[in-house]
């Protein structure tokens, strides 16, 4: 029997949840496949989204109209602005969550969304003909036609765990391994490989020594990730520990490291270099006498805590042993050890930026499968391969985001332009317009763009109409009023910051570090326009402070990216022959035709391509 439908999305992680809800909300017939329903959305690792540039792309996603903001909004248990001490290009939001809560969020909103339905079973063949998919064949022996199939196979291609010396066939902990998929794709032609990751054990929150281990609370007004006001930040939140290894453990480590399978060729595959595994940092950082460990509760209901900091593959009597002499772990009673997982992974330079692969069309990858790293990295492929797959349905031009109007822009286009040796994480560090890129902004960068392809939805798109004049609104009113000495002196001094002798401008006085807008309530005109704000006040004060202070820097960073956009306008052909560019370096003419570049300013960003590489190809173009 077979069963038709626009789109088939395999793999229900956060890849899958976004790339599924986004093709069915564009009007796609979409089923997804998964091997466990009860599992949507699981957090296999750290039970967290967010952080250092992760934040930043889960803003992203749910100014598109994706999902996982308001998931994580709605299973939250403590939120923290990272970086706040640091400008707000910096600042970086992220939650802990109740990992089953997690999970059950994912799968209600995507069994109330029109045109997605479900499937539990494995894949193990792609309906391939002349190059192009045509739908997918599973265990069961069912097949699914589809004219656009994506990929979010995560770590479950192929995958092989290690404890110890001891191996289990498995994509994750209690879950199977699928096969099949790997070896007819490399068969095909792709360039496949094997990465590796980990995860620590889980122990028991009620054999922890809480008098030893110091308290980590949320913030004390938390945000939140979702601009919609429909989701509330946390009224209660739940803390977190921090506690440090010491040399006794790294002693205890270092006596077993023969039988760690990351240092005895067992495992022989890459892991990520900013997870590493705790024998990998001992080994590393040998100088060092204590690492920072912390201990994260699984969600409002359980006793489980997750050891962030501690990954490990090494045997569980050695994990124990080192565990049992950590401060506050003394007595402490372990659910399940850490392990180390490969998985077959595709080198994501062999796919366009819209995430299809350029040897079979209409296939699409996203997450682990392109070898990042990360449920956030994972969510953001997702929502744009969705989108894509159901615009290739739809006979529309693929949707693609660049460097400077999202990280999520960047993180694609670091892939299948640069491609990767190691799993790849997203910081702030490689984006070149941070000032641009700010988690608070990227409503206004984004849900435009969501409004003119239609995944954002009337509620949104009025909210964030809203929020835009009331933000245009209060700048004008900042910049046109003026205040007096009695008017605002004592808040100067309050705020150890001089005092004025003459009537200034009010936009001069919030130019100062120590003073925001919030501070500026006390003046009528400005606690009468905050007074007509129905909702999302806080939201609108924040953004409104960010434009006003940091409006120089923004203009300026805003005239570079301009000017580096115009390589991006420059096109270049998909049959263009570089080899006969003999004015190119060898590197540059072997990197150029393997990755065909579509602009001049993606081969410029190929490693091995020089500025001189770039003129040659100007002067070519007749640019």
């Amino acid at each position: 029997m077979v069963f038709n439908y626009d789109v088939v999305v395999v793999g229900a992680g956060h890849a899958g949840c976004e790339a599924a809800a986004a093709a069915a909300n564009l009007g796609a017939q979409t089923l997804l496949i998964t091997m466990d329903m009860t599992k949507m959305g699981q957090m296999s690792c750290n039970p967290a989204m967010g952080g250092i540039a992760k934040g930043q792309i889960v803003r992203e996603i749910d100014a598109l109209g994706g999902y996982s903001g308001i998931v994580t909004d709605s299973s939250s248990i403590q939120f923290r602005m990272l970086n706040r001490s640091k400008g707000p290009a910096m600042w970086s939001p992220r939650a802990q969550c109740d990992r089953s809560l997690f999970s059950l969020k994912w799968r209600e909103m995507l069994e109330n969304t029109p045109n997605l339905f479900f499937w539990q079973d494995s894949v193990v063949n792609l309906l391939i003909e002349d190059s192009t998919v045509k739908g997918v064949h599973t265990a069961l022996g069912v097949d699914f036609t589809a004219k656009s199939v994506v990929l979010t196979t995560g770590t479950f291609m192929n995958g092989l765990m290690h404890v110890g010396r001891a191996q289990l066939a498995g994509g994750r902990s209690g879950d199977m391994a699928s096969y099949g998929i790997t070896e007819q794709l490399r068969q095909l032609g792709l360039e496949v490989g094997r990465m590796k990751t980990g995860t620590p054990a889980r122990i028991d929150g009620r054999t922890i020594d809480y008098s030893k281990v110091v308290a980590q609370e949320g913030d004390a007004n938390p945000e939140k990730f979702s601009f919609l006001d429909t989701v509330k930040p946390l009224e209660r939140q739940l803390p977190c520990y921090i506690t440090y290894t010491n040399t006794d453990v790294h002693e205890t480590l270092r006596a077993k490291f023969d039988e760690s399978p990351l240092f005895n060729g067992t495992i022989k595959s890459i892991g990520p270099r900013y997870c590493p595994s705790i024998e990998d940092k001992v080994r590393t950082f040998a100088d060092k006498d204590q690492h920072q460990l912390f201990l994260e509760p699984e969600g409002w209901d359980t006793n489980e805590y997750y050891i962030n900091g501690f990954s490990s593959s090494l045997p569980l009597d050695v994990q124990v042993s080192a565990l049992t002499k950590i401060p506050g772990l003394e007595n402490a009673r372990i659910f399940r050890p850490g392990y180390a997982i490969e998985y077959d992974y595709f080198q994501p330079t062999q796919l366009y930026h819209s995430l299809e692969t350029k040897l079979i069309r209409n296939l699409f990858f996203a997450g682990q499968i392109n070898g990042t790293t990360g449920y956030e990295e994972a969510a953001g492929q997702g929502l744009i391969a969705g989108i894509n797959a159901a615009r290739s349905v739809q006979k529309q031009e693929c949707f693609i985001l660049s460097r400077e109007s999202s990280y999520i822009g960047v993180l694609i286009d670091d892939l299948v332009t640069k491609g990767v040796d190691e799993p790849y994480r997203m910081f702030t560090s490689r984006a070149e317009y941070r000032i641009l890129l700010r988690q608070d902004n990227a409503d206004e960068r984004l849900t435009p763009i969501g409004i003119e392809i239609g995944l954002v939805k009337k509620d949104r798109e009025e909210l964030f109409k809203y929020k835009q004049d009331s933000v245009e609104k209060l700048v004008r009113l900042i910049n046109k009023t003026s205040v007096t000495q009695d008017q605002i002196n004592d808040l100067l001094v309050s705020k150890n910051t001089p005092p004025i002798n003459q009537t200034r401008k009010l936009v001069d006085i919030l130019l100062r570090p120590q003073i925001v807008i919030k501070d500026l309530l006390i003046l009528e005109s400005i606690k009468n326009f905050y007074n007509t704000l129905p909702c999302i006040q806080k939201e609108i004060l924040q953004q409104a402070d960010i434009k006003v202070k940091y409006s120089g820097y923004i203009d300026r960073e805003r005239i570079i990216a301009n000017k580096l956009s115009r390589l991006e306008d420059i096109r270049i052909s998909d049959c263009f022959d570089f080899n006969k560019l003999q004015s190119l370096s060898t590197e540059a003419r072997q990197k150029l035709s393997k990755i065909k570049p579509k602009t001049i300013g993606q081969a410029s960003r190929i490693p091995g391509v020089s500025p001189s590489d770039i003129n040659v190809l100007l002067v070519f173009l007749g640019r």
